[in-house]
């Protein structure tokens, strides 16, 4: 209690606080521009942050990157451009609630499930930080495979209708995904001799070119028939139906800030898969599975309580082992190494009262979130009074720059204009584009620590159940493929039987 007491000047201090105020307003812009990333913006403010004492340093970039998050659910409700990986996971129900006049109740979700999550993600972060850590250290290459593999048949239930077109879409996103360097001979695959694809397809212009791009071309080839997602009037409208929606998800939100906690603290996995993750959990147990994708508020529950949960219980394996739990992460151990807050077991103990005031920091950038996202919000609103048709340039035109300025390529460009014209082909032939994403996403991870875990053990493939944490993950994952189906098979049998 002695080292809280102490830790409250360095929180409170004003210069502390207007830098966190600052780094907000900044974070809101950055999440609110397609294309711009958190991860960019915190690279940004590292040569900034080498000028102040280590509070308000971590807290510039943890307020900067949380906001981000939020932000990036604002160009997915107005013009269904998801900000980042993780808003494209609900983009379809965010953007449809907006056409639907639900605007105002899905962007209030959206930050306060978002405060929540990050508020959760923070107590845990305080409490049982090194115990839950302890547990990520477990994780081999063999855990990572199945959990990556569990995220890829959670491709499926992201897809709607046809589980066919489902398989089609992700099997897209994989085929994407193996463009490059191969993992374990750096030969180069799909490349075509461009340089710029050694790399890979980058992945915002590919997720811009997913989502932004089709709805240009809609614009223009639909003219008559482009739906304007109605105004926000008042403030309000973002209280209008959000208590009763949050009491009636009250365990959505519980499951997605566990959840989003949980994958967070996993070395590597971050707030996007715990987004997907959490969104194909909910509707996978929803009773109404059919109405996700149809601006439908229950998996934006749940994976708004995930983004920001999962941002916190990155810091967790940052902290205790000086493990990244992302890149977010990955770039403040530099800034922690460079303070001469070492992370390690000892951090907690040599300097007890800095990371007491940075925990405190968290908690105080999470409940910032409300009012400053409530005023982002507000002052973006006046973008849902433009019709589709005079938005497609300025779209267009934040589309190219936040390609080009990935990679300073003109080959990123490219890349968003090709994934954009496949994408628009899929949704008019009514194949999904969430899976083709999450398998962009997921599958350099599945092939890497597939091929990882096959050398180790000499291509046996009974090793991927030796060991408790990976043999538990592989029963669900086949259970997951196989037990639906025998179900299925089971009914329709009985149905023949009682009819004969």
């Amino acid at each position: 209690m002695d080292n809280v007491i102490a830790a409250l000047p360095l929180v409170f201090d004003p210069f502390n606080l207007t830098v966190m105020l600052l780094c907000a307003l900044f974070g809101l812009f950055i999440g609110a521009v397609p294309g711009l990333s958190a991860t960019m913006a915190t690279a940004m403010l590292v040569p900034i942050t080498f000028y102040m004492d280590p509070v308000p340093a971590i807290g510039a970039i943890v307020t900067m990157s949380a906001m981000a998050i939020f932000a990036s659910d604002i160009p997915t409700a107005l013009i269904r451009i998801p900000g980042t990986a993780a808003s494209a996971a609900y983009v379809d129900d965010l953007y449809k609630m907006s056409q639907k006049g639900k605007a105002g109740l899905g962007l209030g979700l959206c930050v306060v499930t978002s405060a929540i999550g990050g508020v959760f993600g923070t107590l845990v972060l305080m409490v049982a930080a090194p115990q839950l850590a302890e547990v990520s250290l477990n994780f081999t290459s063999f855990e990572y495979f199945w959990l990556a593999l569990l995220g890829l048949s959670a491709a499926i239930m992201l897809g709607t209708g046809s589980i066919v077109k489902s398989v089609m879409s992700l099997c897209l996103g994989l085929l994407i995904a193996c463009v490059g360097l191969d993992t374990s001979s750096g030969y180069p695959r799909f490349t075509y001799g461009q340089e710029s694809l050694l790399s890979g397809v980058s992945f915002v212009p590919a997720l811009i070119g997913f989502f932004a791009v089709p709805e240009i071309i809609r614009a223009i080839v639909h003219r008559d028939k482009t739906e304007t997602a109605k105004s926000i009037a008042k403030v309000s409208d973002l209280f209008n139906g959000l208590g009763k929606t949050l009491w009636k998800y009250k365990f959505n939100l519980g499951r997605g800030s566990v959840l989003g906690t949980l994958i967070g603290i996993l070395p590597g996995a971050g707030s996007d898969i715990a987004a997907w993750i959490t969104y194909a959990v909910s509707k996978k147990f929803s009773k109404t599975p059919e109405k996700f994708g149809t601006g439908y508020e229950e998996g934006l529950v749940d994976s708004g309580a995930a983004n920001n949960s999962a941002l916190s219980g990155a810091y967790v394996p940052a902290m205790v082992f000086g493990i990244p739990g992302d890149s977010i992460t990955a770039i403040v151990i530099g800034v922690l190494y460079v303070k001469g807050l070492n992370p390690g077991p000892m951090v907690f103990i040599n300097n007890a009262v800095e990371v007491n005031a940075i925990f405190m920091v968290f908690m105080l950038a999470n409940l910032l979130m409300v009012p400053l996202g409530i005023l982002a919000i507000i002052v973006a609103a006046p973008v849902l009074k433009i019709p589709k048709t005079a938005l497609a340039p300025l779209i267009l035109g934040f589309a190219i720059v936040g390609s080009f300025s990935i990679d300073l390529s003109i080959s990123s460009i490219v890349i968003m204009i090709v994934v954009g014209v496949f994408a628009y082909l899929m949704e008019e032939s009514e194949i999904p584009v969430a899976p083709a994403v999450l398998g962009l996403v997921m599958g350099t991870l599945v092939e890497r620590n597939l091929i990882t875990s096959l050398i180790k053990v000499d291509n046996n493939p009974l090793a991927f159940f030796e060991r408790p944490i990976a043999g538990t993950l592989g029963v669900m994952t086949l259970a997951l493929w196989f037990i639906p189906p025998l179900i299925k098979l089971y009914r329709k049998s009985r149905r023949k039987e009682a009819s004969v």
